[in-house]
């Protein structure tokens, strides 16, 4: 504990009577565990999606670019176009499932965080009314 300005200050980490109870209260709301469904395979597909989109629009515009012959050309170019949409479409799953992971623990971050600042705050109210 510390003392500043005449308060009490009790850092989160001593607290942890309060860490028991919010991971009990997470085990009760039965979450599933991102690592080890839907969402860690769409990630996974969707950074193969954006290597595949690339590996194949770079092989298709140099294959273009090494023939002379238009209907060649026009099949690369459409094989270009597809592989950039491939590339836009794994970023945005990527994106997707990442950020989606990362709001998850902000939040649970978040609303612990509140909690322990509400707990202070109460506890403080409380010392003031027993004065």
């Amino acid at each position: 504990m510390l003392r500043l300005a005449g308060c009490t200050v009790t850092p989160v980490i001593e607290n942890s009577n309060r860490v028991e109870e919010f991971r009990a209260e997470i085990a009760a709301m039965h979450l599933k565990d991102p690592a080890t469904g839907r969402e860690t395979a769409l990630l996974r597909l969707g950074v193969l999606m954006m290597v595949g989109g690339l590996v194949l629009t770079l092989v298709s515009y140099f294959a273009s670019h090494s023939t002379k012959l238009a209907l060649d050309q026009g099949d690369d170019t459409i094989l270009a176009l597809l592989g950039v949409g491939l590339t836009v479409a794994g970023s945005v799953l990527f994106l997707r499932y990442s950020l989606a992971n990362f709001f998850r623990f902000w939040l649970a971050r978040l609303i612990f965080e509140q909690r322990a600042a509400t707990d202070r705050a109460t506890d403080r109210m409380a010392g003031r009314d027993k004065e």
